[in-house]
């Protein structure tokens, strides 16, 4: 098992929120299956903070934005969660990845944070399967 886990958004909002149709598969992640230490990323921080704020991810109940802070702060101030600054070499291997054939622009936030996993040697955390397209990632997919 990699030394860090790069939990993905979607990975960060289960735990954040109890009420989360996924909070309790995040939960056992977190208490049974994670790597000694999980990290927020600059792209993760926002999209955590971003998303608690927004309702319709929230299903109608979205944090405040004071909420949402305080919400990554408790995550942030953990002993095994840590911030991951991103690494310059990240994109080029997200360019390599990005510019393969049928590649989607959509998937671009997806690729950063694969390419910040791959070339920090972490593992990447999510509940959506799709990066298992991204070749050579340390990939767990958490199934809801």
């Amino acid at each position: 098992m990699p030394a860090v886990d790069l939990p993905d958004i979607n990975v960060w909002l289960a735990l954040a929120d109890p009420d989360h149709e996924h909070h309790d598969r995040a939960r056992h992640y977190w208490e049974q299956e994670a790597a000694t230490r999980l990290a927020f990323t600059r792209v993760t921080m926002l999209g955590s903070v971003r998303s608690l704020t927004n309702r319709h991810v929230m299903q109608g109940a979205p944090f405040t934005i004071v909420q949402a802070w305080k919400a990554y702060r408790a995550f942030l101030d953990l002993p095994e969660v840590t911030f991951l600054a991103d690494p310059d070499s990240a994109e080029a291997r997200m360019r390599m990845w990005s510019e393969k054939t049928g590649f989607s622009p959509s998937r671009l936030t997806d690729a950063w944070l694969a390419a910040v996993a791959f070339t920090t040697r972490s593992r990447l955390v999510s509940f959506d399967k799709d990066y298992r397209e991204f070749t050579g990632l340390s990939f767990f997919h958490l199934k809801g």
